[in-house]
């Protein structure tokens, strides 16, 4: 059930069992957010840079347009000598199962040391409202984020993902098993674009958001073949203002990175309603909205 190479596919997003949008997010509070190390290029030249009230400012802003779009949030607090545990989009894979309506979580195993510590907080919260918890064999994944890498498609019981720089790729066996799931598995390939979340982002069940000079030829074809619309943002936008970590919560409202001009055009003519944030603080760490919040049902 792991599609690799466009011939493979010999089904559409259609044919998957259907599921609901997720209706609740998680955030992680920025109380002890900063740039103390560098794990990917967008650190570079940050360390110690970030602007704590300015990010407070931000992240409850962020939060205010969940809230005003009906979704119910719900907050983890950060944790001292956790930097980076407000991208809470990484620690874990939550699940909603098609064939009995069960709710659980798969726990990352984050690839850098400084981040391990995260993991635990979000299992705490996880057992506390009754999903069904899962870790994936320490013997045959050393590295899985969650869904940072790994992203459903919208209304569909299919599993986009990313590897080759945070996650491994055996990690998709693991979950496809687990979850009895098919995994469209691409590997990634540029430093900047770390996670896959950095550089495609579903909007609905047909439109997906992408930076195509993230992807080889093949991944570019799968991603074609099951979509029906693909909407490019601009290098220029993808890598300095990360416009592809977006997130379109609702099929509609379209979250994005204040000053993405070019993607918002694209987004407005593809039927979307761009929503405009500034996380230009978490931009310094290299996250952006879509890595600020985690979905669950």
């Amino acid at each position: 059930m792991i599609y690799e190479r466009p011939g493979d596919i010999d089904f559409s997003a259609a044919d998957c069992a259907a599921v609901p949008l997720p209706g609740r997010v998680l955030l992680t509070s920025p109380t002890h957010f900063d740039v103390e190390y560098v794990i990917n290029p967008h650190m570079a030249g940050h360390l110690g840079d970030v602007d704590g009230q300015l990010a407070g400012r931000q992240w409850r802003t962020l939060r205010s347009a969940y809230e005003t779009f009906g979704f119910t949030v719900s907050v983890v607090e950060g944790t001292e000598g956790l930097a980076d545990m407000v991208f809470c989009a990484n620690q874990t894979l939550p699940f909603y199962r098609p064939d009995d309506g069960s709710k659980g979580v798969v726990m990352s195993r984050m690839h850098a040391p400084q981040r391990t510590g995260e993991v635990p907080h979000f299992e705490r919260y996880f057992r506390q409202i009754g999903y069904e918890v899962l870790h994936l064999p320490e013997s045959d994944v050393h590295a899985f984020e969650g869904m940072g890498d790994a992203l459903w498609h919208p209304h569909r019981y299919l599993l986009w993902g990313g590897y080759g720089i945070r996650t491994d790729r055996a990690a998709y066996d693991a979950v496809s098993q687990a979850l009895d799931v098919p995994v469209v598995a691409m590997q990634l390939h540029d430093e900047a674009f770390y996670h896959l979340d950095t550089c495609f982002c579903t909007l609905d069940e047909r439109t997906v958001l992408i930076y195509p000079g993230a992807f080889q030829d093949h991944a570019l074809r799968m991603i074609h073949t099951l979509f029906d619309r693909v909407v490019e943002a601009p290098e220029s936008e993808a890598r300095r203002l990360l416009a592809c970590n977006a997130h379109s919560p609702d099929g509609r409202h379209v979250l994005i990175q204040e000053g993405c001009t070019e993607t918002a055009g694209r987004l407005r003519e593809a039927g979307f309603e761009p929503v405009e944030i500034d996380t230009s603080e978490f931009l310094k760490a290299g996250g952006s909205v879509y890595c600020m919040k985690q979905m669950f049902w």
